[in-house]
């Protein structure tokens, strides 16, 4: 247990973004907001009117144009869709769409704000899609928090898109919607809080490692946060080959032992990590740990991060304040990364998502797999290919990081028979 009044370590966060899960799913209420509205603040200008609208890919200049894009000419499409349901992604807009979709429930670091106040962000991760990937996304807010009608409701939208972006739904409920919808689907459906944040966070540790010439097996690694992040990441660390894990929550080690009754989402973990059986919380874990990664918006005591071993590596990657203060983390690390752009080696889910949905959209990908993932982190990490401690990952901007990962994910997809072309 987390004895000390300075580490207040909750579980669930979400990158680039993280909030503490203080603030999750219900402890902050729109009405316990103070008034933020300015319409002389730049921000506000710029989203005014929304930032998102629909053009035209085609011509309408005559009723020739009208006769082939409406009718009568669109019945012949129509027909041959009918006939054919595969012929939906080439010849409308499907097959290069996206849903982004949240429920409210865990947006940015304001948590619980409704399906109103989310549109914004969804708004703004379909402008990254169309940046980043050349990709059409609808962001689409849902006024439900219940699994059952968020699974109902967006599996009855499936037919218009050609992947499912799950945004900013809190956990646990975030691993169900997915899990039930990929199911279901014959599309890919992808928790880019969950899985975006993993594949960044393995793509720059395996550059730290190869930077401080270290092995990423062999690496002694601790995770701080149980939530959708924090899962992921331990998941694709495993994945990846990472022997000595442990993963703590606010309870302190995951373990069968520590922990009776854990939920579904924490059973693999608990089977899977803590191969010394390392008993305690976080202080325990940290002793002579190589890694830490931080996906839970707490502050971890200096004299606990102290604790590690010599040319440590610190991923804080909480915004805007890390779990290890960069101060701190400089002090006891060779290599830091955090979630702010405002330093060196930011973790920013940007890297991922839009090749990962581009590939998997370019291949006709029915699911984006654990080897798909794995591909995308290592096609991150190879875009740096001489990592320093100072230089362990691409930023947002670079050219080529979205056409590395797209190409990786669709041959993975392709190796593992997942694509349709």
């Amino acid at each position: 247990m987390c004895a000390q009044p300075a580490c207040t370590l909750p579980d669930h966060t979400q990158p680039d973004h993280l909030q503490p899960d203080a603030m999750q799913p219900d402890a902050m209420q729109p009405d316990a907001m103070q008034p933020a509205f300015d319409p002389t603040d730049p921000v506000f200008a710029l989203h005014l009117g929304g930032k998102l609208e629909t053009n035209l890919r085609v011509p309408l200049r005559d009723t020739t144009d009208l006769s082939m894009a409406y009718s009568p000419g669109v019945a012949r499409v129509c027909e041959a869709i009918a006939q054919d349901q595969s012929l939906v992604r080439s010849y409308t807009r499907v097959g290069r769409t996206i849903a982004v979709v949240s429920d409210g429930t865990a947006v940015l670091g304001l948590g619980n704000i409704g399906p109103e106040a989310a549109m914004p962000v969804m708004e703004g991760k379909a402008m990254l899609f169309k940046h980043f990937a050349g990709i059409d996304s609808v962001p689409i807010c849902l006024d439900t928090t219940d699994v059952d009608q968020i699974v109902e409701t967006v599996a009855a939208l499936a037919p218009s898109f050609g992947g499912i972006n799950l945004e900013d739904i809190s956990a646990p409920r975030c691993f169900e919607v997915e899990r039930r919808l990929q199911e279901r689907l014959d599309i890919p459906v992808f928790h880019d809080d969950q899985h975006g944040t993993a594949i960044v966070t393995l793509a720059a540790l395996t550059n730290a490692a190869k930077a401080l010439g270290r092995d990423l097996a062999g690496l002694r690694v601790v995770v701080q946060g149980a939530g959708a992040a924090g899962v992921a990441i331990a998941e694709a660390l495993l994945h990846a080959g990472v022997e000595d894990l442990i993963v703590c929550n606010r309870k302190g080690i995951i373990g069968f032992e520590q922990q009776p009754g854990l939920p579904d989402h924490l059973t693999d973990i608990a089977r899977r990590a803590n191969p010394r059986n390392v008993f305690g919380d976080l202080a325990a874990a940290l002793v002579d740990a190589e890694v830490f990664i931080g996906v839970s918006g707490g502050q971890v005591p200096e004299e606990w991060v102290a604790r590690m071993a010599p040319d440590a590596v610190i991923f804080g990657l909480a915004n805007p304040n890390p779990e290890v203060p960069i101060e701190v983390a400089h002090r006891h690390a060779a290599i830091v990364a955090t979630g702010r752009s405002d330093y060196p080696n930011q973790v920013n889910n940007v890297l991922a998502f839009p090749g990962i949905f581009k590939g998997a959209l370019d291949c006709g990908a029915a699911q984006i797999s654990a080897g798909m993932k794995l591909a995308a982190a290592q096609a991150i990490a190879d875009c740096v290919p001489d990592p320093t401690p100072e230089r362990i990952i691409p930023g947002p901007f670079e050219p080529g990081v979205v056409a590395a990962v797209s190409s990786a994910v669709a041959a993975a997809a392709r190796a593992e028979g997942v694509a349709r072309h």
